[in-house]
């Protein structure tokens, strides 16, 4: 092709592409098509002929289509801008108001928020975070842990199994705590530990306001030498100052766990403005110092380590720290309770 012929045919197509008409979402697609396609676009395959002309032309004949092409495109997109302002109009949108805000803003559920608190003190404190299987064996789970073979533990009535045994021990369960990842961590390496064991937990219990099959736990296990209850007892209330406040009212009392010895629970007041005492004291976590028959089963000499061991639920401190009352709230999903938070 020449370039008087190219011209030519240049000049025809911009008396097509003013004279298109352009007034509805097909009308659009068909001009983009028909003028700017990639392949077959009339004004595409003008580019094409610019590398026959004698190269002295090429420069002039590559601006005459640079600028035919930008007209184009230029029609195209005041014609788009028109028709969907029209469609909008029809459907009865302005587009000149302010976007809208979403009205349901993602955010942490309350147990999370607690459970981010209660790592964030721990961590603080020098713990280190350890996690494990859901899905435990008897081992790890209740052996390792000095559970006796008749412990009601093992029931069926009080633990949710996967593959349940005959015999009293074996099998294989949803674990009933996060112990078990503490017995993995102590079988892996070598004292010192230190560490904190969140996770969920299940349990084979009746649904109350303050009990729940499902629930999620942090442990905490220390082992080193020369640890004392003083030190167990000096972490839990540093620990509960910091969650709570420090005008939070504690009490230390007496337990027993088959994996500590001693063991002692640790409560906290409830404020209840409707209870005829004005609250009552919840037991929010279990402790004491490791069981020697827990550091024999791992490999660790009891003669020359001794450790403390926490387990506490998330929900109830949860229940405490944001005034809910009935754990279940926690699992019904209701957009009005987690819009709180």
């Amino acid at each position: 092709m020449e370039e008087n012929s190219l011209n030519t045919a240049a000049a025809a197509l911009r008396h097509q592409v003013e004279a298109a008409s352009l007034d509805s979402a097909e009308e659009l697609e068909h001009f983009r098509i028909r003028f700017l396609g990639q392949k077959n676009g009339r004004i595409t395959r003008l580019f094409k002929h610019i590398p026959q002309l004698p190269p002295k032309e090429r420069r002039d004949a590559g601006r005459l289509l640079n600028e035919l092409r930008t007209f184009a495109r230029a029609k195209l997109e005041a014609a788009r801008t028109s028709v969907t302002t029209e469609e909008a109009a029809v459907q009865g949108l302005d587009l000149t108001l302010p976007g809208r805000s979403n009205q349901w803003p993602g955010s942490r559920h309350p147990i999370t928020q607690a459970l981010a608190a209660i790592k964030d003190i721990f961590i603080r404190m020098g713990f280190a975070v350890a996690e494990g299987p859901e899905i435990e064996d008897d081992w790890h789970n209740f052996t390792a842990l000095n559970f006796p073979v008749d412990h009601p533990a093992r029931d069926m009535q009080d633990t949710l199994f996967v593959e349940a045994s005959d015999q009293g021990t074996g099998g294989v369960m949803l674990r009933t705590h996060t112990s078990p990842v503490q017995i993995r961590t102590m079988l892996a390496g070598d004292p010192p530990f230190r560490l904190i064991a969140p996770g969920r937990v299940y349990r084979n219990e009746a649904i109350t306001y303050k009990s729940y099959c499902l629930f999620h736990q942090v442990e905490g296990l220390v082992v080193d030498t020369g640890v004392t209850m003083a030190d167990l007892k000096h972490t839990l209330f540093g620990f509960a100052r910091a969650f709570f406040g420090d005008d939070v009212r504690l009490r230390f009392r007496p337990s027993f766990f088959p994996f500590t010895e001693p063991s002692a629970e640790l409560d906290v007041w409830w404020a209840l403005p409707e209870h005829p005492k004005g609250g009552r004291w919840m037991e929010i976590l279990g402790s004491g110092m490791v069981h020697p028959n827990v550091l024999e089963a791992v490999g660790v000499d009891p003669e020359r380590y001794t450790g403390y061991a926490f387990g506490m639920g998330v929900e109830r401190p949860a229940m405490l720290r944001y005034g809910i009352s009935d754990i279940r709230t926690f699992y019904e999903n209701d957009l009005r309770f987690l819009d709180q938070f």
